[in-house]
């Protein structure tokens, strides 16, 4: 019988409130507690899940822990990540990693020096079509990676640009997917809304040629989330949001057609995914599944985007 992980929540807007559902959900997994400094939020979790709050990170930090998700602001993830890793307490901590790779390579040098696991939650790597277009990629030469990540302006997000929130998706994305490290990578921004850059086009070129191209944006009145994947037979297309994936075969100019293969869609909310391995991996003793290393990387391509 598996030993019961007591986890807490660090950090209760939406992300946060996505990681405490899914736990209080999970067979083996206790919620010790969560935090946030809004007392109306900590008041709303305890009714809704009756689970311990604090509205201090210390007074969280003095419970009984196995493991904390990190789901605070951007701009807050190297105090707090620093303050769980000196307790000794395994985190996962909510993508980007950090404000900057700086404050990244902070976190990952103290996690290192204190021997803490610690995972980025890159959560597009537990969506099924991901999965799916990833095995299928792997099976061929892999010509280029395509993604468009559209949306309307969310108000919630304030401290950083479409780069970091949306496009951190798939700028990790492209890496995975293509088994290779960026090699070029270009990028020309618009600013129309708030103080950060809200329109992106991201170019690059891989280490083992795979071309990348990501389109994101906060203009979009609708949300679109897909990837398309060119290889030397087919092409390959999923939406992220239905988790559809469809692959198109060569176009085969003597008979004018092409074939089409459709899979069904077995839908799984990526969050569970992701925390389920996150505590599978502490369970096991084995590397966390999205290291600190793929979180800083991505950091580190954003900055060689040029972007604040």
């Amino acid at each position: 019988m598996q030993k019961t992980m007591n986890v807490g929540v660090i950090g209760l807007g939406w992300m946060g409130r996505v990681h405490l559902r899914n736990y209080t959900e999970m067979p083996g997994v206790r919620v010790a507690g969560v935090m946030d400094s809004d007392p109306a939020a900590l008041d709303a979790m305890h009714k809704q899940f009756g689970v311990p709050v604090f509205d201090t990170l210390d007074a969280l930090l003095a419970q009984p822990l196995d493991a904390v998700s990190v789901c605070v602001p951007t701009v807050h993830h190297l105090p707090v990540g620093l303050a769980v890793i000196a307790r000794g307490i395994p985190l996962l901590i909510e993508k980007p990693l950090a404000a900057s790779a700086a404050q990244g390579r902070q976190l990952l040098e103290a996690a290192s020096a204190a021997g803490v696991p610690l995972m980025v939650g890159h959560i597009e790597r537990f969506n099924p079509a991901v999965q799916r277009v990833r095995e299928l990629a792997a099976e061929d030469k892999v010509i280029s990676i395509t993604i468009e990540r559209v949306g309307p302006y969310p108000p919630r997000i304030q401290d950083v640009g479409v780069i970091r929130d949306l496009g951190s998706h798939d700028i990790d994305l492209i890496r995975h997917i293509s088994g290779s490290e960026y090699k070029k990578v270009f990028a020309v921004t618009a600013t129309t809304i708030g103080k950060h850059e809200d329109t992106a086009l991201i170019t690059a070129e891989m280490e083992n040629g795979v071309l990348g191209q990501i389109s994101t944006n906060w203009i979009t009145p609708y949300k679109s989330r897909f990837i398309r994947v060119a290889t030397t037979t087919r092409y390959i297309e999923a939406n992220l949001i239905t988790q559809q994936v469809k692959a198109y075969s060569r176009f085969q100019d003597y008979n004018d057609h092409y074939t089409i293969k459709e899979w069904p869609v077995l839908y799984r909310e990526p969050v569970r995914s992701e925390l389920t391995a996150f505590l599978g991996a502490l369970r096991q003793g084995t590397p966390m599944p999205i290291s600190g290393q793929d979180g800083l990387v991505v950091l580190e391509t954003i900055e060689r985007l040029g972007v604040c």
